[in-house]
């Protein structure tokens, strides 16, 4: 079938073409053990096999990881009778949709094992209930009425296993060589079947670092509405994909741009305030992104959610507190307390999990308090209560607080750096002396109603929240004077 965009393009280089192709052949040798195997299987069985969507894509691009999808003309039942004998693992919760899941180990030639997560589905020629996400699956007879359901013209490519031959009716290869991200068909068309793509397309720029045609970005655009029917679950786990992306602020932008973020993530573009000769301050959206950049590039062991997200969120609050002062300053004040609030509605609408949810509006919550500690002047107590404060979170809010600077004024810059590394050397010598991060009175609570005669209690709460003031105030008092402390709390409260 030929592309309903073909007539735009030019033939791209053929050194282009051959390397991405070259990439490809390295990639599908490694991965040759278990594919060839399972595609004989097939092959004896009557049926076809073809590796296709993104595992052809990654491994054009020289990425393709150890899961791979595979597409047959075998109906599921079938694909159990092929897999089972062969797989260590199978698991068929996806076989309503025509998916079936297995597990193959195979020696990498070295000594050790390669664990490949293999899905087999079936050809599928779906029909949607245009006001639901679910499709409506029924089973497609040829490989091509496959490829052209499929979201992205680069990931409508196969190549059909034992014999490796190279299946692209709709030129992803070239739109690979280009980077752009094109429809197998009208963007419309494959939009209104499944709304999802458009977040789909969002990601795909920015984990792949891709351009978004033109005619797609108009589709995505006048149709932004029609995420409405997606639920949250699905939507949220795009934006996660997104957001732990390598340019997560080319697809955010995305989003932004056509609209899409209005109905799935109204905070953002709500960031980009109005700003006028006579009231000057900070753009608040592309700060946001420059945090969310700067975040990224102090991350350690990996992409982090929880960081990418507070960085992302953070000024959330400012829209709904920024007020005019008379002087013509603006001001956010409190911006972070409602900021937090704001969090929690927004994750908890994209069906988040509580911890995350927890971590997230706490990390938004806390931001500000660094910029409290001017040159140094905190207390040793204000400095345990940061700790405290931020409990497990306190790498993660060391990294955003640092991110959070993004004045292009060199001195002051270096000044906040400077203050906050010397905040940082202040909790790690009050650590070394203390164990701050596990802060406690030193009594607990069975100690209190030991001392004090009494039962367990609200009192003994009181008297423990007492102590920890004290050990806040002051850092450890040793047993002696803990006991002496509590005794002259316990003879002012009229319960003593």
């Amino acid at each position: 079938m030929p592309n309903a965009n073909s007539d735009r393009r030019s033939p791209q280089p053929t050194n282009e073409l051959s390397q991405v192709q070259r990439r490809a052949v390295g990639e599908l040798l490694r991965v040759s053990p278990a594919a060839d195997d399972l595609a004989r299987r097939f092959e004896q069985a009557g049926f076809h096999l073809a590796l296709v969507g993104g595992s052809v894509r990654d491994a054009l691009l020289g990425r393709l990881g150890n899961d791979l999808d595979f597409t047959t003309d075998a109906r599921p039942d079938e694909v159990l009778k092929i897999v089972r004998p062969w797989a260590d693992a199978v698991w068929d919760v996806g076989i309503a949709f025509g998916t079936v899941g297995c597990r193959k180990d195979v020696s990498a030639g070295n000594g050790s094992e390669q664990g490949f997560q293999i899905e087999i589905t079936t050809y599928r020629s779906e029909a949607y209930d245009r006001t639901s996400r679910k499709p409506e699956v029924s089973y497609g007879d040829s490989i091509e009425e496959d490829l052209v359901r499929r979201d992205f013209t680069v990931n409508a490519m196969a190549v059909a296993l034992p014999q490796k031959e190279f299946i692209d009716p709709h030129n992803g290869l070239e739109d690979l060589a280009t980077r752009v991200l094109r429809t197998p068909g009208t963007p419309e068309e494959s939009f209104s079947d499944d709304p999802l793509r458009m977040m789909r397309a969002a990601r795909f720029a920015a984990q792949l670092d891709f351009e978004v045609a033109p005619e797609v970005i108009a589709a995505m655009t006048s149709m932004a509405d029609r995420i409405e029917i997606v639920s949250a679950e699905r939507v949220r786990d795009e934006l996660n994909k997104l957001i732990l992306s390598d340019h997560p602020r080319k697809g955010l932008r995305l989003l932004v741009e056509t609209g899409l973020a209005d109905r799935v993530l109204p905070e953002i573009p709500a960031l980009r305030l109005e700003r006028d000769e006579h009231h000057r301050h900070k753009d608040v959206y592309e700060h946001s992104l420059t945090v969310l950049d700067q975040a990224i590039a102090l991350e350690t062991g990996g992409p982090d959610l929880v960081l990418r997200l507070a960085a992302l969120l953070h000024d959330i609050g400012k829209p709904k507190t920024r007020r005019f002062e008379k002087d013509g300053r603006v001001s956010f004040h409190h911006h972070e307390v409602v900021g937090a609030k704001m969090t929690k509605f927004r994750m908890t609408k994209l069906k988040y999990s509580n911890d995350l949810i927890k971590d997230v509006s706490r990390l938004v919550e806390l931001h500000l308090r660094f910029h409290g500690y001017g040159t140094g002047e905190w207390t040793d107590s204000a400095v345990r209560r940061y700790v405290r404060d931020a409990g497990p979170l306190l790498d993660r809010l060391h990294k955003l607080t640092r991110s959070d600077c993004t004045t292009r004024n060199k001195r002051k810059a270096m000044a906040l750096s400077r203050a906050y590394d010397g905040l940082e050397e202040r909790i790690a010598r009050l650590q070394e002396q203390e164990e701050l991060d596990a802060i406690r009175p030193d009594l607990d609570g069975n100690e209190i109603m030991k001392v004090l005669g009494i039962p367990p209690g609200p009192q003994v709460g009181k008297a423990y929240k007492h102590l920890l003031e004290l050990r806040l105030e002051h850092g450890p008092m040793g047993r002696d004077a803990a006991i002496s402390a509590l005794h002259q709390w316990w003879a002012a409260q009229p319960e003593g």
